[in-house]
C-alpha cells in the first residue's frame, strides 16, 4: 500500500480514521475489531500483508464463501528461489492472485560493519554482498573511495579492472544460465553453464589467489598484475566460451517446451519498469537502452565498442535472450581488453594508499613500520561524501560514502539491484500460473545477499 498521502480524519465513536490514496483509489484504514476474521489475512492491493497471527478456522464460514482462495508459503528454503526467498502467494486455484516477496532471513549487516572496517579493510566487507559478482562490488567500492581520496589510476589498472569485470559479467551470466536450466528441467545446461564457468574462476584463482570473494579490486588499482601468459588464458576463455554460447542457444531458444515456459510469461511494461525503479536485463528487456556502461561511462568504456542489447515484449524470454547476448557483447568487451591492454603499475604508487613493495619491507625498518600501520590503522580520507555507481550483471550497483576525515567511514549504504528489482516479482506475478513462479523469480535474478545485507 501506497504512503498515506492526506491527513484527512472521520469520526467513527470519537476515533480517527485514515484515508489512504492508493492504485486502487482511496482505501479506507479501519480498525481490526471491524474487521471479519476471514479478511484478517488479507488488505486491498497487489501486495499481501499479514499480522504473524493465526487466524481461528472455526469462525469461518466455508459454505458461504464463493471463492477458494489459498494463502501458501513458497521459501524460504526451497531450491527455486536461489536463496533464502520467501514468496507469501494468494492463490485462486492455480492462478496467484497477489505475492509478497519476505526479505531478512540472510541479513548479515555488511553496511553497518563496514563503519567499524577501515578503508584498507572495506573490500573484504562489500565483496560478499553479491557472491556472484565480487568484482563488480569491490570496484563499485573501491571507485567511491578514490572519489573521496581525490586519486587518480594508473591506466593499466583501468583496463585491467575492466577485464576483470566483463569476466565476472560472464561468470555471473553463465550461473544464470545453469540455474535457470535447472529451473525449467534441463539439467544438460545447469552442467554446462557451470563447466564454463569454471574456466573463469580458474582464472581469478591465477591471477588474484582466490576463486571468489577475491579482494582483488582495491583503493588506488588492484591487488596485483595479470600472471604471465595472461593473454593465452582469457583467449581460451572466450574462445571456448563464445563458441558454447551456440549450443546453448540451439538447446534452448530452439526447444518447444522452454518456449512455452518463456514466451508471453511475466511480462512488464517500460512504463512500470521505469516507476520501479528496475535496471539491468529487467528494465532492459522493456525495450529502454540503459546501461551505465554506455549511459555514464567509466573506466575505459568510452573506448571500446559494444552493443546494449535490449528487449521487446519485457516478458521472461527477452529476459533469457538479454542475458545469453550480453555473454557474447562482454566477450567482445574483453578481446579489446587484451588488444588494448596498457603497460606501466597496476597501482598508484601514492604512499598514502599503497603499502611498500615486498622486496622492501625485508630491507627498510620504516618501510615495515609503513605496511603495518597501512594494514592495522588504514588511511584517512578527507571529509565529504560521494556517491559511485557501475553496471553490475543485474543492474545499477551503486555504494554511498560518508566520510568524516578519519580511517573508517562514517556512513556505508549500497544501492543493490537486486533489491531493488525484487519488488517486481508482485506485479510480474500478478494474474499468473504457480508454475510460472520459478521461472519469474530466476528471470529476476535476485542475490540474496546484497538484498539482506
Amino acid at each position: 500500500m501506497s504512503d498515506i498521502t492526506k491527513n484527512s480524519v472521520r469520526s467513527i465513536d470519537r476515533e480517527p480514521l485514515l484515508v489512504a490514496e492508493t492504485s486502487e483509489g482511496p482505501q479506507e484504514l479501519g480498525f481490526r475489531r471491524d474487521t471479519e476474521s476471514d479478511q484478517l489475512g488479507r488488505e486491498m492491493g497487489a501486495v499481501l500483508h499479514l499480522d504473524g497471527r493465526t487466524l481461528d478456522p472455526s469462525s469461518i464460514d466455508f459454505e458461504s464463501r464463493d471463492d477458494e482462495l489459498m494463502i501458501i508459503n513458497m521459501g524460504p528454503s526451497h531450491p527455486s528461489t536461489h536463496g533464502v526467498l520467501r514468496l507469501m502467494l494468494e492463490l485462486d486455484g492455480e492462478f496467484v492472485l497477489r505475492t509478497k516477496p519476505v526479505i531478512g532471513y540472510l541479513h548479515t549487516g555488511m553496511e553497518k560493519q563496514g563503519e567499524e572496517l577501515s578503508y584498507v579493510q572495506g573490500g573484504t566487507n562489500v565483496t560478499r554482498m553479491d557472491y556472484l559478482s565480487p568484482i563488480n562490488n569491490e570496484l563499485s567500492y573501491s571507485m567511491a573511495v578514490e572519489k573521496l581520496l581525490g586519486i587518480e589510476v594508473p591506466e593499466r589498472a583501468v583496463w585491467i579492472r575492466m577485464l576483470m569485470s566483463e569476466l565476472n559479467r560472464i561468470s555471473s551470466h553463465l550461473v544464470w544460465m545453469a540455474t535457470n536450466g535447472m529451473d525449467l528441467g534441463s539439467t544438460s545446461m545447469m552442467i554446462y553453464g557451470l563447466r564454463e564457468r569454471e574456466l573463469v574462476l580458474a582464472f581469478f584463482e591465477k591471477t588474484a589467489g582466490l576463486r571468489l570473494n577475491l579482494n582483488y579490486v582495491r583503493p588506488g588499482g588492484v591487488a596485483a598484475d595479470l600472471p604471465d601468459g595472461w593473454q593465452d588464458d582469457v583467449l581460451v576463455i572466450c574462445d571456448t566460451i563464445d563458441a558454447r554460447t551456440y549450443e546453448y542457444d540451439q538447446l534452448l531458444t530452439g526447444q518447444v517446451i522452454f518456449r512455452q515456459r518463456m514466451e508471453g510469461v511475466a511480462p512488464i511494461t517500460a512504463e512500470e519498469a521505469l516507476a520501479l525503479g528496475l535496471t539491468g536485463p529487467l528494465l532492459r528487456s522493456t525495450g529502454v537502452p540503459w546501461d551505465l556502461r554506455k549511459e555514464m561511462p567509466y573506466l575505459a568504456y568510452d573506448q571500446i565498442d559494444f552493443d546494449v542489447i535490449v528487449g521487446t515484449y519485457g516478458d521472461n524470454f527477452d529476459r533469457y535472450a538479454i542475458r545469453l547476448n550480453e555473454i557474447r557483447e562482454s566477450i567482445k568487451i574483453v578481446r579489446q581488453c587484451i588488444d588494448m591492454m596498457p603497460k606501466g603499475d597496476y597501482r598508484t604508487q601514492d604512499p598514502k594508499v599503497t603499502p611498500p613493495p615486498r622486496a622492501r619491507i625485508d630491507e627498510s625498518m620504516e618501510a615495515l613500520i609503513h605496511h603495518f600501520k597501512l594494514f592495522t590503522e588504514g588511511f584517512h580520507v578527507p571529509a565529504g561524501e560521494v556517491y559511485s555507481a557501475i553496471e553490475s550483471p543485474r543492474g545499477e550497483l551503486g555504494c554511498y560514502i560518508v566520510a568524516d576525515g578519519g580511517p573508517r567511514p562514517y556512513r556505508i549504504h549500497v544501492r543493490a539491484p537486486s533489491f531493488v528489482n525484487l519488488q517486481a516479482i508482485p506485479l510480474l506475478m500478478r494474474g499468473g500460473l504457480v508454475s510460472d513462479t520459478i521461472t519469474v523469480i530466476s528471470t529476476v535474478d535476485p542475490v540474496m545477499g546484497e538484498v539482506d545485507r
